[in-house]
């Protein structure tokens, strides 16, 4: 039996406004995407983001859970033991679902900006989940600047430029 007193995920509340906290800034992003009438709303981001952020706690909280139980002899072989594996692999993960997302419509593909919103979510999620609060703030704003206001320049931008190639 492993003991899992005075761990920090088991003994503490932190964890759970932790994970409130990454599910407000992925929601955040998916209201945008829900207000741009985008397949991934505020439910997909905010999902992709709390399960990063728990992914995130437990990689920091599983590693000292498991050495608490094993003999001396064993920790010191136990290098191997790398919380950050589950955050590489959580990207990976977050790789499949935004390659679902992008579609290819003759020579238009639709989906890249919302693919690249979800792995920026589940970034987000991780950033949580280590405790860097301001700075998931920071980025999930600076995520919806690029969302919105950029984008409302680069329609503006498209459509003059068109108006420009007609009048050549």
């Amino acid at each position: 039996m492993i003991p899992t007193t005075g761990l920090g995920i088991l003994s503490s509340s932190w964890p759970f406004l932790q994970v409130t906290i990454a599910t407000i800034l992925g929601m955040i992003l998916g209201v945008e995407r829900l207000l741009a009438s985008r397949a991934a709303g505020p439910r997909t981001y905010g999902l992709i983001s709390l399960g990063s952020c728990l992914a995130t706690i437990l990689s920091l909280n599983v590693v000292p859970m498991y050495l608490a139980g094993m003999s001396p002899e064993v920790i010191g072989h136990a290098f191997s033991l790398n919380p950050l594996m589950i955050v590489a692999n959580i990207l990976v993960g977050i790789g499949f679902i935004g390659a679902g997302m992008i579609v290819l419509h003759g020579s238009q593909v639709s989906g890249l900006t919302t693919a690249a919103g979800i792995w920026v979510a589940a970034i987000i999620g991780i950033t949580v989940g280590f405790g860097f609060y301001i700075l998931a703030t920071f980025v999930t704003f600076l995520t919806l600047f690029l969302f919105s206001i950029l984008w409302r320049w680069e329609q503006s931008w498209k459509r003059n430029n068109q108006d420009t190639d007609t009048h050549a």
